[in-house]
């Protein structure tokens, strides 16, 4: 079976959904989404879009001077001015396509959050992230020419004779039927790779599906060892994931022990705080540390953060009478596929935006809140320069899913085993023998999940297990590379930052070798 259309979209997210309500002005356009259209690292996202709303108390240039500063030296200067000068017009458009933002007295609330000199984050209570999903796809639904293909998952980026992509193989999860999708222009927006670690705040979905198939493809991808760590996941073992935003921290809260001793400022940036929570935990034997906003007005409280308090207070923690329990997780990768200033892969007519591009903004550690900014930013420009040429090539191979009894729980045993070793040897603090063994485990499993797929082909679990293990080597060969501290990457061996020899950035080939 075939599809062809002008755009094709793979994934739901912000970046996502901003190109294709663009291109289905211009054309027919197609978005794939693993699950349904809302499921999306968008729609966990709690904090909001950092942007410059009020000139009067913040300026464009503080907000260039704290995404550098976090950046720790890798930023792209050019793109992060563009991008943050872009921020206002962005707010504004998704407001005209319905977003309802908190307002305070008539304009919009910003809040303040870690590693900002202002109050500069627009959000939705405490649910941003749910608020821009439910709009761009009330406003994707509304588009003639576009539609959704729910419950499909991108295998493969097909290529043309000259090397230009030119779509993509999609697994209809359901039926394991693979359907050809011939598209003249191809948006990656497949988000991050949380999963690839045991302990992450990503849904399910977020595999690095985007990532490994541009590498497959022939892209570069950069950075792969910045991967922020949220310093604040709420611990509560047995349940799934639930994230506590830095907002709260900007409302006032403090990271204490378990002796109720402050021993970090809670408002310096994320790899900061999640290393000292790491060395609290090692000194004191604790499972976890807490966030204390006992001191704060509880009616304010519950008001900023209506959603984190019901959640909380299902699962037997009153915030505002007790304290909350929190550990890191794995959260965000500043790393991804290589693009230039239009959102252009190193492949003709493969773009890329969100988490799962390296576009220059974000650098060595994203400061809270630019994410969603950045996503929607780069969806602009993408959709202004892509060209959709169409070209010919081949019909599909029909291949059969394999029973999911087959090789469940042998995945899930690879899986598991995969995400603990990236735990801990690749985690907030990795050391070189640590990385060195991961390199060699990682490589091993590679092998033996690439035996796996050959033998049984497009079966979704397998698809994912694939591409988590070609993102686990990426991360791992660009941390080992790095004979440094910066940013997210923090290396035992290695503690200090070295600007004579690693102000630049990892970038890796498929022909490179580190």
């Amino acid at each position: 079976m075939s599809l062809d259309v002008d755009y094709l979209v793979i994934g739901s997210g912000v970046a996502g959904l901003a190109f294709a309500i663009k291109a289905a002005e211009k054309g027919s356009v197609a978005v794939v989404t693993k699950r349904e259209r809302r499921e999306s690292n968008t729609n966990y996202a709690q904090g909001g879009i950092a942007a410059v709303m009020d000139e009067q108390v913040d300026s464009i240039a503080s907000h260039v001077r704290d995404t550098l500063a976090a950046g720790a030296g890798l930023c792209r200067e050019e793109i992060v001015a563009g991008v943050i000068r872009e921020g206002p017009e962005v707010v504004g458009e998704l407001v005209s396509w319905g977003a309802r933002f908190t307002e305070d007295s008539g304009a919009l609330s910003l809040a303040r959050e870690g590693g900002h000199s202002h109050p500069r984050v627009v959000r939705a209570d405490d649910m941003t992230g749910r608020e821009v999903a439910r709009t761009l796809v009330k406003a994707a639904e509304a588009q003639t020419g576009l539609q959704f293909l729910d419950h499909h998952m991108a295998v493969d980026l097909s290529l043309d004779d000259a090397g230009r992509c030119c779509g993509a193989q999609v697994l209809d999860v359901a039926s394991g039927q693979l359907l050809d999708v011939r598209a003249g222009a191809t948006m990656l927006a497949t988000g991050g790779c949380g999963q690839v670690f045991l302990h992450t705040t990503n849904p399910e979905i977020a595999n690095g599906d985007g990532v490994a198939m541009a590498w497959r493809a022939g892209a570069r991808v950069g950075n792969m060892e910045f991967m922020q760590f949220h310093p604040t996941m709420f611990y509560n073992p047995g349940h799934p994931s639930f994230l506590i935003t830095e907002a709260l921290r900007g409302h006032g809260a403090v990271l204490v022990n378990g002796k109720g001793e402050p021993f970090i400022d809670s408002l310096t940036t994320r790899d900061i705080v999640s290393r000292a929570i790491v060395k609290e935990l090692q000194e004191n034997g604790e499972p976890c540390v807490f966030l204390d906003a006992t001191g704060k007005d509880s009616e304010q409280t519950r008001r900023y953060f209506p959603n984190i308090y019901r959640h909380c207070l299902a699962m037997g923690v009153d915030i505002v009478e007790e304290l909350l329990p929190v550990v890191p997780a794995a959260h965000y990768s500043c790393g991804g596929v290589y693009t230039d200033e239009h959102g252009e892969t190193d492949v003709p007519g493969l773009y890329a935006a969100g988490e799962v591009a390296m576009t220059g903004f974000q650098g060595a550690n994203r400061l809270a809140s630019n994410s969603l900014l950045e996503g929607l930013v780069f969806a602009r420009r993408a959709f202004a320069h892509a060209q959709p040429l169409h070209a010919p090539r081949g019909t599909a191979v029909q291949l059969e899913s394999i029973g999911p009894a087959y090789v469940a729980a042998e995945l899930t045993e690879k899986r598991e085993a995969l995400r603990r070793l990236m735990w801990d040897e690749v985690g907030i603090v990795r050391s070189a023998k640590g990385l060195d063994r991961a390199c060699l485990q990682v490589e091993y499993m590679q092998r033996e999940i690439e035996e796996m797929y050959q033998r049984h082909g497009a079966y979704a679990p397998l698809v994912q297990l694939r591409n988590l293990a070609i993102v686990a080597g990426l991360i791992v060969r660009s941390a080992r590379a790095r004979l440094e501290s910066r940013g997210c990457h923090f290396n035992a061996d290695y503690v200090e930052r070295d600007d004579s020899r690693w102000q630049r950035d990892t970038l890796l080939a498929a022909s490179s070798s580190l």
